[in-house]
């Protein structure tokens, strides 16, 4: 059974049928009727992954670490390491494979430090990530004994390290490999009124959204009633209704919209049908938890920042400052 019809099947069985429907056809547009132009390259390096034989997945140092029980051999290490090369750049993270550490532009652990406190025991839940990008907080909320998990991002190369790291984590954890899917598609792809998923996570996508309010509606409807959300985002720091627009790029980046302030989030959380609205924490992004490393060779938070005032963006706008808000469906 391929993926998309394994997938279909898996979300008929929670309760999905309007998704089900429409999954297969989904995951067939972006693997086989209009693949990304590296997919033969991507399919290539997934196909010479090395075998690394039982073992158990546990963390190391916020890396979800995939640990055999015997370790590789210097050439399949450096076999390995090539071969997830072939998938650069590697963004989210990090994850170490026997003593190989992917040491990715973002220290995604550092988030889920910070979120974790505030998130429902996800023992048993139905989870939503969407925005996943190569899914590391998908596989930690598996970690976290959430049942199954439904990773959405669009972005062809994240899902081919998503297959990389579920196809070697697979062979330590054939039953945790079964309990995180990445559907290859933008939220704008999946069907409304669901309202089905006890957990939703959106991190790092509102600002990217030309409709904030309609991204925080899609989001509720994706929860049932009393289901969480929990938001990672973009904010000023201003008091009350404040928001700025970008006339031009947000730290070289082009598709930044909105950035509210937390008064401002908060609203709009309650106006899109969201109660016990909460803002847990506000952190400024340092230039160690988002950086160019061997696995992402590309600009980074530095290159983005003023280098006469690191408060400011190159553009001259405010520096990165994250906010993450938790907040209930009704």
């Amino acid at each position: 059974m391929n993926a998309g019809a394994w997938f279909a099947d898996r979300l008929r069985a929670e309760g999905l049928s309007k998704w089900a429907d429409v999954a297969p056809l989904q995951w067939q547009q972006a693997i086989e009727l209009a693949p990304h132009g590296d997919w033969p390259r991507w399919r290539q390096a997934l196909d010479s992954l090395p075998a690394l034989g039982p073992g158990r997945v546990a963390l190391d140092d916020g890396a979800l670490w995939l640990r055999p029980a015997e370790g590789l051999t210097d050439g399949a290490a450096a076999h390995l390491r090539s071969a997830l090369m072939e998938l650069h750049p590697w963004r989210k993270g990090p994850y170490r494979i026997d003593s190989l550490r992917v040491d990715t532009e973002w220290r995604s652990d550092w988030k889920w430090g910070r979120l974790a406190p505030h998130i429902d025991d996800l023992a048993g839940r139905l989870v939503l990530d969407v925005g996943c990008g190569n899914g590391y907080h998908a596989w930690r909320a598996a970690l976290g004994g959430a049942r199954f998990v439904v990773g959405i991002d669009p972005t062809a190369v994240f899902l081919a390290q998503f297959l990389a790291i579920r196809e070697l984590l697979g062979q330590l954890d054939q039953s945790l490999a079964r309990r995180v899917h990445l559907q290859p598609i933008g939220i704008e792809a999946l069907p409304g009124g669901l309202r089905r998923f006890d957990t939703v996570f959106s991190m790092g996508v509102l600002y990217h959204r030309r409709a904030m309010l309609e991204h925080l509606v899609e989001l509720r409807e994706a929860l049932r009633p009393g289901g969480q959300l929990v938001l990672e985002t973009l904010v000023i720091q201003r008091e009350g209704q404040a928001v700025l627009v970008p006339e031009g790029r947000y730290a070289k980046m082009r598709n930044v919209w909105f950035i509210p302030s937390p008064g401002l989030l908060e609203t709009c959380l309650r106006r899109a049908g969201f109660t016990n609205v909460t803002t847990v924490d506000i952190t400024i992004t340092g230039c160690e938890e988002q950086r160019s490393t061997a696995w992402m060779t590309f600009e980074s938070l530095a290159d983005f920042l003023d280098p006469a005032d690191s408060g400011l963006t190159i553009e001259g706008h405010p520096a990165p400052r994250r906010a993450i808000a938790v907040a209930s469906a009704r």
